[in-house]
């Protein structure tokens, strides 16, 4: 006959393992991050679409890998056990949902939010590699909101001539006939576009808050302005902004007179102003693993990065440290000849 004491011990044991399963399987607020694709700027998406497309010039054939990479975060909900097994691979990070998806922000909106920003990183990427290849700077378009009225009509790289037949040829003079503007009508914009006057019919929209007239929704600078167009892909496979220094090096050996890579393997990441500074990422250590994973042996790495890459660099992959776009591109030159090169 079992004693009330051992029948106690008994149900005592049944129910705490009843909780601790249902503890381990409950959802938790938590996000797992792993090493992501990387993708050949050089080469083809997952469609079979070439990244980089050029438009207005022969692209020259290129012989090596200039990979950009991407981290990869959850979707499904995360069970605590789900988490724990994670805290315990060196591949993959557990951090809670409210670092990636803010709290009043829903999955959705951070995700248009990473598209927005990895569109502004293209442009920013083209404007850079075309200073860095020398073409001269002129008046003209940086960059075209995502969003705005002038997306799939301007392009970054358009030199501005006139709007509705007045000239526009600095921010005070287009600032000035967008004051008088109505939105809502469709504006003539004239541009030098690869080498030749194009007219183009913009729909204005509202300005914004405080402001006049109407708004075309570009950034416009004196910018250096090439005579022919770049297409970057992959909008729809990634998001955020770090692939800018991977698109301007791509851009660069695709057109340039110099082959950055002589059949080596590279991969990297940072963000890039168009002026081509360099900027940290997140997820650096992910980004590298996924980079020698795919067979990567270089690693462009931006310098505010170094101190977490130090304790994380795979075997077998070699990180070089830039922060200019003129750095990385003399540190690939460098490889080549077989001389030393900044390290993390």
């Amino acid at each position: 006959m079992v004693s009330r004491r051992l029948r106690t011990l008994l149900v005592g044991g049944v129910l705490f393992l009843v909780l601790f399963v249902l503890a381990l399987t409950m959802p938790v607020p938590y996000v797992i991050l792993s090493p992501g694709p990387t993708y050949n700027t050089l080469g083809t998406d997952d469609s079979g679409d070439t990244i980089i497309v050029i438009n207005g010039t022969t692209a020259k054939a290129t012989s090596g890998h200039l990979n950009l990479t991407t981290v990869n975060v959850s979707t499904q909900p995360l069970t605590a056990f789900a988490a724990l097994d994670g805290w315990l691979l060196h591949d993959e990070v557990v951090v809670p949902k409210a670092a990636i998806y803010p709290p009043g922000t829903s999955q959705q909106q951070v995700n248009a939010q990473n598209l927005q920003e990895f569109t502004q990183s293209q442009d920013s990427a083209t404007a850079a590699a075309f200073c860095e290849l020398g073409y001269g700077k002129g008046f003209g378009v940086i960059t075209v909101d995502p969003k705005g009225p002038a997306r799939a009509v301007l392009h970054p790289g358009d030199r501005l001539l006139e709007l509705n037949g007045r000239p526009i040829d600095s921010s005070e003079k287009i600032a000035a006939v967008l004051g008088t503007q109505t939105p809502g009508t469709a504006a003539k914009v004239s541009v030098t576009r690869a080498g030749k006057p194009v007219v183009l019919t913009v729909v204005l929209t509202t300005p914004r808050a405080g402001g006049k007239g109407a708004r075309l929704g570009i950034t416009v600078d004196n910018g250096c302005l090439a005579p022919f167009e770049v297409d970057l892909g992959l909008g729809n496979q990634i998001g955020g902004p770090s692939a800018g220094l991977m698109f301007a090096l791509g851009i660069m050996d695709k057109v340039g007179t110099v082959d950055l890579t002589k059949g080596m393997f590279i991969a990297g990441t940072g963000t890039i102003d168009p002026d081509g500074k360099v900027g940290p990422i997140g997820g650096i250590a992910l980004k590298m693993i996924a980079a020698r994973h795919k067979g990567a042996t270089i690693f462009l790495a931006p310098a505010g990065n170094c101190p977490e890459v130090r304790a994380a660099t795979p075997k077998g992959l070699t990180v070089v440290q830039v922060d200019t776009l003129h750095a990385a591109v003399k540190d690939l030159l460098a490889l080549q000849a077989g001389q030393a090169t900044p390290r993390c």
